[in-house]
């Protein structure tokens, strides 16, 4: 199996249709999943309307198949301290395993974001996502229970260079 899946990047613009409602199914599909990993189905995500998907402040950044299909995103918003905050990283349950959100997140990491600290949390129970974050170098802070029967983990990475100049 290549070591990347066979998809190339390009940034989303939500005010497409078709994009956002390829955007809408597959965090939805996405987040039913994480649902059951983490035994919690109160994701904010799942009930999310397409109409607040697209009013929210992120940048998206795609990964298309080879026909054009989006296999997956990430939503990441600028932090006012100069980090940036990743809002959601999801894969269609049809690509999972096959290196998409590595491919995502390394992206964000090396090219949108490479000298600044990010920051991202996910259900505790999430194995797949804590096990992606620690592999690219994401620091585990503490653990935090926003609603009762859900447990998150919190990660940073720090940038392990500054920029020059």
């Amino acid at each position: 199996m290549p070591s990347t899946p066979p998809v190339r990047l390009r940034e989303l613009d939500l005010a497409d249709d078709a994009t956002a409602l390829a955007v809408h199914r597959i965090g939805r599909a996405s987040y039913a999943v994480e649902a059951e990993l983490i035994g919690f189905d109160g994701i904010p995500a799942l009930r999310e309307s397409l109409d607040r998907l697209r009013q929210r402040p992120l940048r998206w950044l795609g990964a298309l198949a080879g026909d054009g299909a989006l296999a997956g995103f990430a939503a990441w918003e600028e932090e006012a301290d100069g980090g940036v905050r990743l809002d959601r990283l999801c894969v269609d349950p049809s690509w999972f395993r096959r290196g998409v959100a590595s491919l995502l997140l390394g992206h964000l990491l090396s090219e949108a974001a490479p000298h600044r600290t990010v920051t991202v949390t996910t259900g505790a129970a999430n194995a797949p996502a804590v096990t992606l974050y620690e592999r690219l170098g994401f620091v585990r802070g503490a653990d935090f229970s926003p609603a009762p029967g859900l447990r998150m983990a919190s990660f940073t990475r720090t940038p392990t260079r500054a920029p020059a100049g």
